[in-house]
């Protein structure tokens, strides 16, 4: 369990306390008490003077809200946690889905039908149609496939053709480009909504006549074969670069809340010193509930009647007390445990958190900050997984600063990350119209004292999402 609370981030970590905290009432928060406490002496200091006297059984029952005697009265009383099955282990991820507020994709275009005059059968099929489309706003189940579906679960019997109708009224719905079925109508669908300048409709030729050419970068053909001008291509092309190839993401995005990066650590210059803190905020303080530890006392105290119930009611209540005895301390070994693997982290890079210069980052693997805080490989990972560092130069995923390391034709040992850091600032520089290849970018690197393979170089700007020269070519 203490492997899975190092593993989740900081907000992560707030919903899984809240979670422990529902299913366990022997833990409680401290924050929530000290407000409970605040509004009872306000509601107290506001009162009437007037008050209702007190109930003796009240006073006298101070835990009555604990009180396990309903609990006991029948003899044939059985806990549930002998009747329950636990089919799961303790290792097992549990994984809950969020629930999102507002109009989803799908229903915005189920709105829109309203707008259009469809007979049931046709609003049936449209629904099929709009079920079937994915996040990206595209049909990705065949025609063919659908007739069949409606013809078995909804025992609507219709045809190819129908739901082609059909399909070209939903692709009339917004945003533009929903229900294309691949990239190339959709764009298609884009370009005929705008107003048919001689832009818009060379823009439709190329991708309707040479569409392959096109994503190729093949512009030399384009050329030859739709007999248009340079400029008439580049001009098409600035229309074509307009577009929306995920027409679903867009529309997602307009009702989606806003996400935003937590960060588990935050690193300060302080005059040349760093200073590492946790961010705790998000991280309430716990205790173990003290009406829990009274009950406990009291049964131990009475001794006399250990009849089966109240040794079950004993058993219950220090399992609750021992669980939640147990998590606060794992929550404590987390915090330290992620405190004293990012300050060797500080520590090993603090070239670069003084100056913020991605070329001072030093070669730096799992082992060598495992070794350095005497922790298992597997824990250091956890910890680095997911986690985020808030530095006066941004905020950076954790595993970003571990690298492998290179040696220099000097000798000396460099990170791979101010390899990729010089390689993308080379293909940044470059001149687009006619980009730097794979070999020519290993030539740069090996004069500047990188001796590398050309496959190496091709593998990091890979890694880097960088496309061939061919594809970064522009008119």
């Amino acid at each position: 369990m203490l492997m899975k609370l190092l593993q989740i981030p900081t907000m992560a970590l707030e919903q899984r306390i809240k979670q422990e905290i529902e299913e366990n009432p022997a833990l409680e928060d401290l924050s929530d008490m000290e407000e409970n406490s605040q509004s009872e002496e306000i509601d107290t200091a506001g009162g009437d003077d007037e008050m209702d006297e007190p109930n003796p059984e009240d006073v006298n029952n101070p835990d009555e809200e604990f009180d396990l005697s309903d609990y006991m009265d029948d003899d044939e009383y059985i806990p549930s946690y002998k009747l329950s099955a636990n089919n799961t282990s303790s290792d097992d991820e549990h994984k809950q889905a969020p629930f999102v507020s507002g109009t989803s994709f799908h229903e915005f275009l189920m709105s829109q039908l309203g707008l259009h005059y469809l007979d049931e059968k046709q609003r049936i099929i449209a629904a099929t149609i709009i079920g079937n489309l994915d996040e990206s706003g595209y049909l990705q189940r065949e025609v063919a496939a659908m007739v069949d579906d409606l013809a078995f679960s909804q025992n609507v019997m219709t045809t190819r053709q129908e739901i082609e109708e059909v399909l070209s009224v939903v692709q009339t719905l917004d945003p533009p480009g929903v229900g294309a079925r691949n990239l190339k109508e959709c764009l298609l669908l884009q370009l005929q909504r705008l107003s048919q300048t001689q832009q818009v409709q060379n823009a439709i030729l190329i991708l309707d006549k040479y569409f392959d050419e096109f994503t190729k970068k093949h512009y030399d053909k384009i050329l030859k074969k739709a007999r248009i001008s340079e400029d008439e291509l580049k001009q098409a092309i600035d229309e074509i670069i307009k577009l929306n190839p995920k027409p679903g993401n867009s529309m997602d995005e307009t009702i989606r809340d806003n996400h935003y990066v937590v960060p588990d650590f935050i690193i300060h210059n302080k005059d040349g010193e760093l200073e590492l803190t946790l961010n705790n905020r998000h991280t309430p303080e716990l205790r173990v509930n003290r009406s829990y530890v009274d009950m406990l006392e009291t049964f131990s105290e009475n001794k006399g009647n250990n009849n089966a119930q109240r040794k079950e009611a004993v058993l219950f209540i220090k399992q609750k007390i021992d669980s939640a005895r147990w998590f606060i301390d794992a929550i404590r070994q987390r915090q330290n445990t992620l405190f004293v693997t990012m300050k060797a982290i500080m520590d090993y890079q603090q070239d670069y958190f003084l100056e913020g210069d991605e070329t001072l980052l030093k070669p730096m693997i799992l082992k060598d900050i495992a070794e350095m805080v005497q922790l298992d490989i597997s824990t250091v990972s956890r910890v680095a997984n997911s986690k985020y560092v808030q530095t006066p130069f941004g905020t950076f995923l954790l595993k970003s600063f571990f690298s492998e390391s290179m040696q220099t034709d000097s000798g000396e040992e460099v990170s791979t990350r101010e390899i990729k850091k010089i390689l993308s600032d080379c293909i940044e520089a470059e001149d687009k119209s006619k980009p730097l290849t794979d070999d020519q970018l290993t030539e740069i690197l090996r004069e500047k004292g990188y001796n590398i393979a050309r496959r190496t170089v091709a593998k990091y700007r890979e890694q880097l999402k960088i496309p061939v020269a061919r594809l970064r070519k522009e008119l």
